[in-house]
């Protein structure tokens, strides 16, 4: 930890504000030919049994890379935070690309250090990057309201009260689609099936993350999944109630054997190595990245033994229609859980379709409000 001090602490001290003179404030560290530093950033633990673990994994791929140095900073908040931790990695370290990882890292954070640092890669998870944005920024993310819809299958066939539940962060778009998704593919399976949601507020919030799982299982919720940064207290809590669980980030399964269904991972090696591999070819990097299952972005984790052999079909051939392209999970006639039409009869909106990085409503057949 002393490390991450020192160096999230490096421009703030006389040394350092010498150094980045020194510097120009735009000048990258020598490096040696060929090599490259590359920086990741978590704002919380990288063991969290979630997003930033699944970060973490990720990170050490890059690491097995030749030519590659990788530093890493963990338990980062989205504040100024962040900003002096990604100057200091590029003034103390000589990174020349950045993977800040966090939600709340790219506006204004990222997009504020990055015009400082033309010759630096800054590169941000589920960030919506826009035309008009610096050139030297861009933003990945992963179809992994695809995950979420094969939860929703394997959910539906384990629910006994026609109840399922959703522990979620913020009524973000990407935490919206896949609340919609987990219900849409439980009611794929049985279309009475309803999904309850409780917003925590917070990406991070073990007591209220707990709260939240016992009141859908007070409220007769006997599956639940969540989007928070760390899903280990949800799917502890969860799992001590009797209540069967899906994951979400990565693999949670030995956190709860018998009640695991199945588990939404990301896949994170294979965007980094990839981006990793271009920036050392100097190759160019898209702004825009995104792919799902098919691309190795997002995969699932294998069945557990509570999923009946109708639901794993199911799974499974949902799961090959998702890898041909092409699958939609907004498809209509849909409404929203306010009565107004998502979708006319005929419409649908594939995993790609950029209008879904844009979702603010919660489908009919979800107990919850965005607001």
């Amino acid at each position: 930890m002393t490390n991450f001090l020192t160096r999230r602490r490096f421009l703030s001290t006389t040394a350092g504000l010498a150094g980045a003179t020194a510097l120009g404030g735009l000048a990258v560290p020598a490096q040696a030919a060929g090599d490259l530093t590359v920086g990741f950033i978590y704002v919380g633990p990288r063991d969290d049994y979630g997003y930033n673990q699944a970060h973490a994994e990720g990170a050490a791929a890059v690491k097995a890379m030749d030519g590659v140095t990788v530093i890493e900073e963990e338990n980062v908040a989205e504040t100024q935070d962040v900003q002096q931790t990604m100057e200091s990695m590029i003034n103390f370290d000589g990174a020349a690309l950045l993977f800040p990882t966090s939600f709340g890292y790219f506006n204004p954070h990222i997009l504020s250090v990055a015009p400082k640092y033309p010759e630096v890669r800054f590169e941000h998870c589920g960030g919506l990057w826009t035309e008009g944005m610096p050139t030297n920024t861009g933003s990945y993310f992963g179809y992994i309201g695809m995950g979420q819809y094969l939860n929703g299958i394997a959910a539906g066939h384990a629910t006994k009260t026609k109840k399922i539940g959703f522990v979620a962060a913020k009524p973000i778009p990407q935490v919206l689609l896949n609340i919609n998704s987990f219900l849409l593919g439980a009611r794929s399976v049985d279309p009475s099936i309803t999904c309850q949601v409780i917003f925590t507020g917070e990406w991070s919030m073990a007591v209220k993350e707990a709260e939240a799982t016992n009141a859908l299982a007070d409220a007769g919720a006997d599956v639940i999944t969540c989007h928070v940064d760390g899903p280990k207290v949800v799917i502890e809590t969860a799992a001590g109630r009797g209540c069967y669980v899906c994951g979400y980030h990565a693999n949670q399964s030995e956190l709860a054997p018998d009640k695991y269904l199945t588990g939404a991972e990301w896949n994170w090696a294979t965007v980094y190595t990839d981006m990793v591999k271009k920036t050392l070819a100097g190759e160019k990097v898209d702004n825009f990245v995104r792919g799902g299952l098919a691309e190795g972005f997002i995969k699932m984790s294998p069945l557990g033994p509570a999923v009946p052999e109708a639901g794993r079909k199911q799974f499974e051939d949902t799961k090959a229609k998702i890898m041909a392209g092409g699958f939609a999970v907004i498809t209509g006639p849909l409404k929203d859980n306010a009565g107004n039409e998502i979708a006319a009869s005929g419409v649908a909106y594939e995993e790609t379709d950029v209008a879904l990085e844009s979702m603010n409503y919660l489908v009919e057949g979800v107990i919850g409000s965005t607001s």
